[in-house]
């Protein structure tokens, strides 16, 4: 696996919370929550480059 590139978020603590109890309904962490929200919102927006759409 390909190691993760790590940088700092500053997020709204109230928006942390809905992600937080968001990512607890889907058996994930906050940190994988993210994560795949922004590869949805990727996809979605045809960002996404091909080859990764399956992963």
């Amino acid at each position: 696996m390909a190691k993760k590139k790590n940088f700092p978020l500053r997020i709204d603590p109230k928006l942390y919370e809905v992600l937080q109890i968001w990512a607890k309904d889907e058996f994930r962490s906050v940190n994988s929550h993210v994560e795949f929200l922004l590869r949805e919102a990727a996809k979605k927006a045809g960002r996404m480059p091909e080859d990764w759409k399956n992963k």
